[in-house]
């Protein structure tokens, strides 16, 4: 994989982070109550699984957070993974395998048979629920007992239509102000990446994989919370949500 020797990585870092703070303004709270479970449950010494890493955002966090932590971040987007691998070219805390989870053998590619914690976020509604589900049983053979898995996505409740409508129409029009201020949405942060001469290549690929824009299942909370309960992990509940998404956090 090309890191682009001269390119500078933190800066594509930072302008991700913008673009994913567009849609997702609470963005920073969840990571930091995400580490705080981690730091609760499993110690500031964790060996993590960054799973659907991107850039590597959550691992990012955690090492500035744990230095002693560990990270293997797994992911399908070579542009995403090319970003990731220029930013912890020199950290040998960080490993990251290229791999589609929706290959049952994809953990055989890690290079640990366990986890203390298995993190993820804003990443499996690309996901269908029957493949979701057969994703979280391998996770639950990933995760040692005693050890977790966070996932912070978009988890809809259907039982409230009224709510979530007024909920979308408020968040879009501060979205619809902050585009005419100059923010970059997915498809211009897209464009960009597009034009770099490094990541023009990779861009390419990503597109080939995934097209446009990938559509999964976005389930409610309790949906995710009954399935990660029948996959094998003993204690199951959200520690953090805003109207539109949770941070569920599953117990091995």
């Amino acid at each position: 994989m090309t890191t682009g020797v001269g390119t500078d990585w933190q800066a594509w870092q930072e302008s991700w982070d913008r673009q994913q703070e567009w849609y997702m303004p609470d963005r920073e709270e969840r990571f930091r109550v995400m580490l705080d479970m981690v730091e609760a449950l499993v110690g500031p010494r964790p060996r993590v699984l960054d799973l659907a890493c991107g850039t590597g955002t959550i691992t990012a966090r955690l090492l500035a957070r744990f230095p002693e932590a560990t990270s293997t971040g797994v992911d399908l987007d070579p542009a995403l993974l090319t970003i990731a691998a220029g930013t912890f070219a020199d950290d040998e805390r960080v490993t990251l395998v290229t791999a589609d989870l929706k290959d049952p053998h994809w953990p055989e590619r890690l290079p640990y048979d366990s986890y203390d914690a298995v993190l993820t976020a804003t990443a499996l509604h690309w996901l269908h629920r029957e493949p979701l589900a057969a994703l979280y049983g391998r996770l639950a053979a990933l995760v040692r007992d005693g050890g977790v898995l966070m996932n912070a996505d978009h988890m809809i409740d259907e039982t409230t239509p009224r709510i979530n409508a007024a909920e979308r129409a408020q968040r879009h029009a501060h979205m619809d102000r902050a585009k005419r201020e100059g923010a970059l949405d997915w498809a211009a942060w897209w464009q960009v990446a597009a034009e770099d001469p490094v990541l023009a290549g990779p861009t390419a690929r990503r597109f080939e994989i995934y097209g446009e824009h990938a559509e999964g299942d976005t389930p409610s909370a309790a949906w995710h919370a009954r399935v990660l309960r029948e996959k094998g992990f003993g204690e199951v509940r959200p520690v953090w949500c805003s109207p539109s998404d949770t941070l569920l956090l599953a117990l091995k």
